[in-house]
């Protein structure tokens, strides 16, 4: 794709990759092997290291996405063909990874800090309820910001119907900060709550961005955490909700299922707004929220960090040791 040809989003994508190789070029640290997390970085890193600028480079492949520009899509392919070894964090993804590109990615666990996210009262939870005008006894979270991925328009079809039967109820929608231009998408989600009368700020809340030490606050501030997403790596979000304490909604779908049950979560099909608001309303049964919270108690266990960071150390010094 000749250079004039470039989006603004390419843009961004191409300046974003050009800051990582700026930065990696003035580092006086050397390493053995670079981890990227994304697209961005994996491509920065390709280039150091086909110049010789670094030895190795991992990326781990949380999903695997679609875009219609060229660019973009050409990056992403490179950022999981081009590493010395990718990483994945499902099963799911590991097939697809395999089905779709031919690459074997070992499949490595997601982490939640059950101290840091834990069930225990704080005292600011009162005063994050109050800055964001948490003030109903119905309220549900989910984190992630408003895009196509996160189902968000379902989500708030489905919202509408559970204000026809708990009008104070309120949706907290928390996150999504992101480089692609998802404002068509947001429009119609605006439209939606502006046609049914729903207040920003009342209603549904939209925090934004938040302070990394308020994210373990505001799941406490929530009765119950909803996750319809249609495509997710893993879903760190939903073992953190459970680690706090709060029974889950989510999408009937891998990744997902591979560590949620009919016991442990509400699951849906994300595409129906009826199914997703039966089980909004559901949820608020006080019976079947204690059960699945009682369900769930014992999985944030089973995903330590220290269990992911040992994973990782085998498959570097696996990495060196080939090269």
């Amino acid at each position: 794709m000749a250079e004039r040809d470039l989006n603004p989003v390419d843009e961004l994508i191409k300046q974003r990759i050009q800051e990582f190789i700026s930065y990696l070029d003035r580092e006086t640290e050397t390493y053995d092997i670079y981890h990227s997390q994304d697209c961005i970085s994996s491509n920065a890193l390709k280039v150091m290291r086909d110049r010789n600028s670094i030895p190795h480079f991992i990326r781990t492949v949380h999903h695997i996405d679609e875009f219609n520009s060229s660019y973009l899509q050409q990056c992403h392919d490179r950022s999981i063909l081009e590493p010395d070894l990718c990483l994945c964090v499902s099963n799911y993804w590991q097939k697809q990874l395999q089905q779709q590109y031919h690459v074997t990615a070992p499949v490595i666990i997601n982490g939640v800090d059950i101290e840091r996210f834990s069930r225990k009262l704080n005292s600011k939870e009162a005063k994050l309820k109050q800055q964001l005008g948490i003030n109903g006894n119905r309220v549900y979270l989910t984190i992630g910001g408003i895009e196509p991925r996160k189902n968000s328009l379902k989500l708030l079809e489905a919202f509408v119907e559970v204000l026809k039967t708990y009008p104070e109820a309120q949706l907290i929608i928390a996150g999504g900060e992101t480089l692609f231009d998802y404002e068509p998408y947001r429009l119609k989600f605006f439209n939606l709550a502006q046609q049914h009368n729903i207040v920003i700020g009342k209603s549904l809340i939209l925090p934004g961005v938040m302070a990394d030490e308020d994210i373990p606050i505001l799941y406490r501030c929530a009765d119950a955490f909803i996750f319809p997403s249609v495509k997710e790596g893993w879903g760190l979000v939903l073992l953190e909700a459970i680690a706090s304490g709060l029974p889950t909604i989510t999408s009937n779908i891998p990744p997902f299922t591979e560590f949620l049950d009919r016991d442990s979560s509400i699951l849906v099909n994300p595409n129906f707004k009826d199914n997703i608001a039966d089980a909004m309303l559901n949820i608020l049964d006080k019976d079947i929220a204690q059960k699945l919270i009682n369900n769930s108690a014992t999985i944030p266990e089973q995903y330590s960090w220290q269990k992911s960071a040992q994973m990782h150390l085998k498959h570097y010094n696996q990495l060196l040791q080939n090269h």
